[in-house]
């Protein structure tokens, strides 16, 4: 059973929402931030990155107050609107290729706890401690968790009728997307979504676990305060076939000491390796490789085993650390070794045969995406995906809504 709660948010005034809310602070190169911050005075990004010009050289304290007086600020001048009372909110983003609806509400830290909101990601402590004290100095999240839940044909048509009526936000951005806002706030409509979530046994985390490890961590450290709204953390619910996942492919900054000739046939124990020449090759199922290498691309087609492999071990990108990032390329630490990055699947695959083509990068890897069945089967039985596994989108619009703690 699943809990879902109305909650009493803090959003922009109509006028100004496509002013305000903005992509993730980390999708904007220092160029794009300072030009966004010079220009527009009602960006979001003024409240998360309060005095940009001196902010590498404050602490973490200063930094996390500042976020806080700016934020009231935006609420002082106007530009940021409380809810009177609790509401649900339907939240729809329509690219140019896609569209997703979800349901943005409370979820539960208890549900957490007990695994009923499930987890496939590890977390690294510092960062939960940061949000942590992020969340702590600030009072506000803005950044909900991205969950799924099993596709409702109930929900499915009561979301297509509430899109019939007209929305409180229907605004575009500069990177030509369309949002929309409906709020639910009737204690019949209230009553009756909370009830649907009921009957959901297991919610499982897409996007955001260091957001909700975090969370935890506060309501453990805070929760003798009384605070109910620590109870619960914000989360946007959608069904698990409306997600968008990607594959996060690889580029390695050298072969470990082997030479082209060498390394390929390394690779060939445990691949049949096809030579695509110049021909921009992408891995078109589960066990295949792409890889671009001095000037080439090529297909690598796993070599499956006689044994039957854990849900971990069948998982391409974990293949590719087994098979090749860790025995052959001597990376260890997925994480933090610096012989390797990572790009986006939703990035062309050229942008891969560039970087290695400058010579900062040696070879590059591509992967096909893992769907929701493996992400789901892996949380089912409490493992861990490698880092950087995958690419979710949709992608919240920070600033659009404001949980305050």
């Amino acid at each position: 059973m699943s809990k879902i709660i109305p909650f009493k948010a803090v959003r922009p005034t109509p006028d100004k929402v496509a002013l305000v809310t903005c992509r993730n602070y980390d999708d904007y190169s220092s160029a794009e931030l300072a030009a966004w911050l010079s220009f527009n005075p009602y960006s979001f990004l003024h409240v998360i990155h309060p005095a940009y010009m001196y902010s590498q050289k404050i602490t973490l304290d200063k930094r996390f107050k500042g976020v806080a007086h700016k934020y009231q600020d935006f609420k002082d001048d106007g530009i940021f609107m409380e809810e009177d009372k609790p509401a649900f909110f339907l939240y729809e983003i329509k690219t140019k290729s896609q569209s997703f609806t979800g349901i943005v509400a409370g979820t539960s830290i208890e549900d957490y706890k007990n695994n009923v909101i499930k987890k496939h990601e590890d977390t690294l402590q510092y960062r939960v401690e940061y949000f942590k004290d992020y969340l702590h100095q600030t009072g506000f999240n803005t950044e909900p968790v991205l969950i799924t839940y099993p596709d409702n044909e109930t929900l499915n048509t009561w979301i297509a009728e509430k899109k019939k009526s007209s929305p409180i936000y229907n605004y575009s951005t500069t990177n030509k997307e369309q949002h929309q806002l409906w709020k639910i706030e009737t204690k019949a409509e209230t009553d009756w979504l909370t009830k649907q979530f009921e009957n959901i046994p297991e919610l499982y985390i897409a996007d955001g676990h260091h957001r909700s490890a975090s969370a935890e961590l506060l309501y453990d450290e805070d929760k003798h305060l009384g605070n109910e709204n620590l109870n619960y953390f914000m989360s946007f619910l959608i069904a698990e076939s409306n997600v968008k996942i990607y594959e996060y492919n690889r580029i390695i900054r050298d072969l470990n000491g082997f030479s082209k000739e060498d390394f390929l046939e390394k690779l060939a124990e445990n691949f049949i390796i096809k030579d695509k020449e110049q021909e921009l090759w992408k891995p078109q199922s589960k066990f295949e490789f792409g890889m671009y290498l001095d000037g080439n691309f090529y297909a690598l087609f796993y070599k499956q085993e006689n044994n039957q492999p854990s849900i971990l071990e069948n998982l391409d990108a974990q293949i590719l650390y087994d098979k090749v990032l860790q025995p052959l390329l001597g990376i260890e630490d997925l994480r933090n070794d610096e012989r390797i990055e990572y790009i986006p699947g939703k990035q062309s695959i050229s942008t891969i045969k560039e970087l290695v083509d400058e010579g900062e990068f040696e070879v590059g890897f591509m992967l096909y995406p893992s769907d929701i069945s493996e992400i789901k089967a892996l949380a089912d039985n409490n493992l861990i995906m490698p880092p950087k596994s995958t690419y979710i989108e949709p992608k919240f619009r920070s600033g659009l809504m404001v949980y305050e703690l």
